[in-house]
This record gives structure tokens, C-alpha cells and sequence, in this order.
């Protein structure tokens, strides 16, 4: 399987089953191999007086708490399941994160194809237990933490019952400088834990993503939105559709062009190699019977001719035959 990418929806729904609808056939379009949401009921997993962030607040405009923001964005179980089913007939996979146990319940019976947990799970150790005791595929993005913490949430995971578990390194920043992106630690990540690892971006532009694609990572997630203007948290942050789909263009050309670790001729060069790579012919007349000397030989492109890299088991063998001017030698 190729890298995975998924278009990030999240909450650029605005609250909107007919816009989460779009946002679905506008992934497919874009060559998205699954579009993704975001599923919580509220007061569950926030208090009433948490503020905003700053990104959200200046995104916004507005100085609602964070709770009132969430309960505008929140979709209904029902909702997601015509969602779903929506996603079902255009043939794209349907996902969402799962927020807290409620939803990830409701999720699970919908028939998601695998557990997402964004970053602000990480060290979430009673809900990572219980993610992993569904004893599905895990996606856990990493985002605000140290190894350590990393190691301590993908124990849980595994201590639920999660064996089938893929880190994505991430940023949580909106949008994220690049000089804040830091793709090496990607391969930290599998190299600490010898798992399958992503990367979740949240950049302006493609290429990062691109170049994590080239570095090894087996899921891509990247912000989505039809319009990066419309109003909400996380549009600014968000990819339309033209550039979404120049990304996956431009990652499945990479993933064709990384190819194997075998170092060896393709079929083109090999034809190409007969008429390029070098040659040892006759620098000069030489009579059958003589022994070779490097004066009686040169190196050219020809058609015929044993190939350069034998230079030293030719010289000093004795001529078969009588070789006229650039002829090609032989044994």
C-alpha cells in the first residue's frame, strides 16, 4: 500500500451537514484516499471557562470561550451517520477523531476504519487504555510533546490491547512555521519505537508534506477547507482543493519515484547503456598474434567492443584476430 493521505475536514463543517457533504466529494475529487472529521459531544471533554487559543480567537474574530466555539462546530451522532453514509456512496473512506470514550464508542459501531487520536490525547492514559481495547488500527498524532511522553501514551495503547499502531509527527501550531516543523524527528519516532510513522502538517503550502512523503511517511494529513476565507478556527490553515489535489499529484509521483533500495540499469538505461557507456576499441591497426599494450587500445562509445571496465584483463592478452581503426575488441 502507498502512502495513505487523508483530508483533514476537522471542523471546517462549520457546523453544516450539507458543507460537510462538499467538503467529502471535494477530498475524493482531490485524489484524498480518506476524508476525516472530528467527533465530541462538548461537555465532555472541555470545561466552560477554558479560553481559546490564540489562533482560534484571531481566526475567529471572536472572544467566545472555547466551549461555546466547540458547541457551535459540534455535529450530532445522526449527523455523522448521514455523513457517513454519504461518504459510503461517492466511495471515499469515511473517518473522524474521536474526542472521548462516547464518541469513540460511536465511531467504532459506525465502522471507521481505524482509531485517530489527535495530539491532545498524548499522555491521556485512562482514554488511550480504552482506545486500545478496541483492538483496532491507532493513527496518534504527537504533537506538543517529548519522546518520553510518546513512549508513555503508546504503552497505554498497548496495555488497552492496541497492536497495530502508526505515529504521525506533528506541530500543533496554526499555521506552522516551517522553521517549526521539524520532519527529522519523524524518523526519531520510528526509529524510538520501530513503528509504521506520518506526518500530520499543518504548513502553508504543499511542501512539506511532499518532502515528508519522500522521507518515508506511510500516512499524510493535511488541513482541508473549499475556501481558506470562510469563517471558522481553521480555515486559514487549511489546503483548498486545487492545491490539495497539485499535493497528492505531487506525492504519488514521489512514491513512484522512490522506487527500491536495489541499485541496478532500468529497462530504459540498459537500452540506452548499449550505445553510451564506453567501449575498448583498436587505437590503432593491430595484427593478430600481439600482445595487446595500452598504446594499441582506446576507449569510445561504439557498438561493438568489450565494455571499459575490463581495461585490465585486456591488456596484456594477445589479439585474436587482425583489428583495424575502431574496431571494437574482443576476446
Amino acid at each position: 500500500m502507498g502512502v495513505y493521505i487523508i483530508a483533514e475536514a476537522g471542523v471546517n463543517h462549520n457546523g453544516s451537514v450539507e458543507l460537510a457533504k462538499q467538503l467529502c466529494l471535494a477530498a475524493k475529487e482531490a485524489g484524498a484516499d480518506a476524508v476525516k472529521f472530528q467527533t465530541w459531544i462538548t461537555e465532555k471533554i472541555i470545561t466552560r471557562t477554558v479560553r481559546q487559543a490564540d489562533y482560534q480567537a484571531e481566526n475567529t474574530g471572536n472572544a467566545q470561550s472555547q466551549f461555546d466555539m466547540l458547541k457551535k462546530l459540534e455535529l450530532s451522532h445522526h449527523q455523522f451517520r448521514e455523513i457517513k453514509a454519504y461518504c459510503d456512496e461517492i466511495d471515499i473512506q469515511f473517518a473522524s477523531t474521536a474526542d472521548e470514550p462516547d464518541s469513540l464508542d460511536f465511531l467504532v459501531d459506525l465502522g471507521i476504519p481505524f482509531i485517530k487520536l489527535g495530539s491532545g490525547e498524548i499522555g491521556n492514559i485512562p482514554y488511550l487504555r480504552y482506545a486500545g481495547s478496541k483492538k483496532m488500527p491507532v493513527i496518534l498524532s504527537t504533537g506538543m510533546s517529548m519522546l518520553a511522553d510518546v513512549e508513555r501514551s503508546v504503552n497505554a495503547l498497548r496495555e488497552g490491547g492496541a497492536e497495530d499502531i502508526t505515529l504521525l509527527h506533528c506541530t500543533t501550531n496554526y499555521p506552522c512555521p516551517y522553521d517549526s516543523v521539524n520532519l527529522r524527528a519523524m524518523n526519531t519516532l520510528g526509529n524510538a519505537f520501530s513503528l509504521p510513522v506520518g506526518y500530520s502538517d499543518h504548513t502553508v503550502g504543499i511542501e512539506v508534506p511532499i518532502a515528508a512523503a519522500a522521507m518515508g511517511a506511510t500516512i499524510i494529513e493535511k488541513h482541508f477547507t473549499l475556501n481558506r476565507h470562510l469563517e471558522g478556527p481553521d480555515h486559514l490553515a487549511s489546503t483548498e482543493p486545487e492545491e490539495f489535489r497539485a499535493m497528492t499529484t505531487a506525492i504519488r509521483n514521489v512514491e513512484a519515484a522512490l522506487g527500491t533500495s536495489r541499485k541496478a540499469p532500468t529497462p530504459a538505461e540498459m537500452e540506452i547503456s548499449q550505445v553510451v557507456l564506453k567501449r575498448i576499441v583498436a587505437a590503432r591497426p593491430i595484427p593478430a598474434g600481439k600482445l595487446l599494450e595500452p598504446e594499441d587500445l582506446s576507449v569510445k562509445r561504439s557498438d561493438t567492443g568489450l565494455p571499459a571496465s575490463v581495461w585490465d584483463l585486456v591488456v596484456g592478452t594477445v589479439a585474436k584476430k587482425d583489428y583495424r581503426v575502431d574496431e571494437g575488441v574482443e576476446f
